[in-house]
């Protein structure tokens, strides 16, 4: 069933709409502070943007799709596509602020930045 609820999350395939952070107001609506690790993602700080994401529900599609940027960006593609595939397949799903203030359902969020990390690894 879709839950209303309405988050935001860094997604690597939307952040260079710096823009549309400002609309994301603090970054994880709905989410206690630090919880997606949107400030680590923010600043770059890939490794404790994993280490904050792996101690999180990982049965949380956006848990799982943050941790998947966090896992391109470190270089674990294989690990990040299993996040994206995990929460495009969740049992849960719910609309998603993105970086560029663009609202999708987070099966959607997760399809685009599977979509994403295969073209980058097909453009190699």
């Amino acid at each position: 069933m879709k839950n209303a609820k309405k988050i935001a999350l860094v997604t690597g395939f939307a952040m260079v709409a710096l823009p549309g952070l400002a609309q994301a107001q603090d970054g994880e609506i709905g989410y206690e502070k630090g919880a997606l690790a949107y400030d680590a993602l923010m600043v770059g700080d890939n490794e404790a943007a994993v280490e904050k994401l792996e101690s999180g529900k990982l049965t949380d599609p956006a848990v799982m799709i943050n941790l998947g940027q966090a896992y391109v960006r470190t270089g674990r593609t294989g690990d990040a596509a299993k996040m994206f595939t995990a929460a495009m397949n969740s049992n849960r799903s719910f609309d998603l602020v993105l970086a560029d203030g663009q609202v999708v359902n987070s099966r959607k969020a997760a399809e685009m930045a599977l979509n994403n990390l295969n073209g980058r690894l097909a453009s190699r």
